[in-house]
């Protein structure tokens, strides 16, 4: 994406009612909306996050199928979202908003048990021993998550990774949590809720091309 195309999307999100993009010093120091987010989405309805939602197809693609639920797609790079923004704008949902931030200050994004739910999409595995600290489900990652999580809440892990699904379960069974349900290919065995089927985003396309079979792990945490 050229960077022309970049400024563009930036200027367009800075207008969009569901784009929501408060500075680094802004969460660290008290973010205005932490407890209070069914103030923006008007209802007391539960609180679903995607956690690196790139595109935002997922996002979106969930809020469709559970009108009865508010979701929340979080990403750093806004230039990404604003074609899911836009597109649930256009389609007049009224339950997805976007937060442009980093994922590692979520316990500062949300209030304790103000999350129902957290989706985890296709994240970079960060296989590279250096880079173990930005997996997305490693314990640190797992423990600020849990702060903002209701008690029993669901989690879901979606990936083409098998590295990352097997380190997962690893690391979910060694702690003790609750594994609720995991496969290792999903469109091969069956048994996989609906919404994991239906929804697929422009990289999942991509590697099911490539033949790369598509794992997900639903737990629990808390």
């Amino acid at each position: 994406m050229g960077s022309k195309n970049k400024l563009k999307r930036f200027k367009e999100n800075e207008t969009f009612k569901n784009v929501i993009q408060p500075t680094r010093d802004e969460v660290e120091k008290g973010f205005s909306k932490q407890g209070v987010w069914k103030e923006h989405f008007s209802n007391d309805n539960p609180i679903v996050l995607e956690l690196g939602c790139g595109k935002g197809e997922y996002t979106v693609g969930l809020a469709k199928l559970f009108p009865d639920k508010n979701f929340i797609g979080i990403d750093i790079k806004g230039a990404r979202f604003w074609r899911g923004a836009k597109t649930a704008l256009e389609e007049g949902l009224d339950n997805v908003a976007f937060l442009r931030s980093q994922i590692e200050l979520v316990d500062r994004l949300f209030a304790e048990n103000e999350v129902s739910e957290i989706w985890i999409t296709f994240p970079d595995p960060q296989i590279k021993y250096k880079r173990t600290k930005h997996r997305m489900t490693n314990q640190v990652f797992l423990d600020r998550y849990k702060k903002v999580l209701k008690p029993g809440a669901l989690m879901h892990l979606k990936t083409d990774s098998e590295f990352m699904h097997g380190y997962t379960l690893g690391l979910l069974h060694g702690a003790g949590y609750e594994v609720l349900y995991a496969n290792h290919d999903v469109y091969k065995n069956e048994g996989s809720p609906k919404e994991v089927l239906e929804l697929q985003t422009f990289y999942e396309n991509q590697y099911l091309e490539k033949g790369k079979p598509i794992t997900y792990i639903q737990f629990r945490i808390n």
